[in-house]
């Protein structure tokens, strides 16, 4: 059997290659959108003697809240003394969970294609490149649609810890007291929340791609062969 390379670009016009081309590009929109975020809350104080003061609430990838000073040092804001307080929750797992899952299909997709486009002759002439390859597509699908529900958890504690009862909640300052603390102006998170619906959106390409990889697979096709063909009409002997 020839191993060598051979370049046929006949599978990208099939579904087989066609979708797994897709997969790599919504792969690259899930982590792309997510990975790199960095967003600013900017909180205002509004004093009771009608000053007003601001804090920044500065948050990024992977979201480890906990570790994101929201008042630094002892500072005074209105008139009170406030020691270090940190921003709470933390995100990072769901978000990492998630980002890792995209990377590790980015990289399955590029190695898949490689195979489709050069050495196809070899992934249809073994059940093992097949069945692999149905395997591996089918743990996927599972794994995007628990890091997809995961992170958009871990989206959704985010957003609530940043947004104004989340601060007023962390803040001492606010609670108790005549000074009323508000959200004014919200990071843009629409790149966070595309990257939710680009993780459902892999879970489903890579589970219509997971079909047309088990019709290469020697259990369709003994499927098929096991099948009874359609009864011959008997034709009378002649008299």
């Amino acid at each position: 059997m020839m191993t060598g390379f051979r370049l046929n670009l006949s599978p990208l016009k099939e579904p087989l290659g066609f979708v797994k081309l897709v997969e790599w590009l919504t792969a690259i929109f899930a982590f792309g959108s997510c990975g790199g975020f960095s967003g600013k809350n900017i909180i205002s104080l509004f004093c009771g003697d009608g000053r007003n003061e601001t804090l920044d609430a500065n948050f990024h990838y992977p979201f480890r809240l906990s570790q994101v000073p929201l008042v630094e040092g002892n500072t005074t804001i209105c008139n009170h003394s406030v020691t270090t307080t940190h921003m709470v929750g933390d995100s990072a797992s769901s978000t990492e969970f998630f980002v890792g899952i995209a990377i590790i299909c980015f990289l399955y997709s590029m190695v898949a294609l490689l195979v489709y486009l050069g050495y196809m002759h070899v992934y249809k002439d073994s059940d093992f490149g097949p069945i692999f390859d149905f395997v591996v597509t089918a743990i996927l699908v599972f794994l995007w649609l628990v890091c997809s529900s995961a992170w958009a958890k871990g989206l959704q504690n985010v957003k609530d810890a940043t947004d104004t009862d989340g601060i007023s909640a962390t803040l001492a300052l606010c609670k108790g007291s005549n000074i009323t603390c508000e959200v004014t102006e919200f990071a843009n998170m629409r790149t966070l929340n595309i990257s939710v619906v680009f993780g459902y959106l892999n879970m489903f390409v890579w589970a219509g791609n997971a079909w047309f990889v088990y019709k290469e697979t020697r259990w369709h096709s003994q499927k098929f062969s096991s099948q009874p063909g359609p009864a011959r009409q008997q034709v009378p002997a002649p008299i």
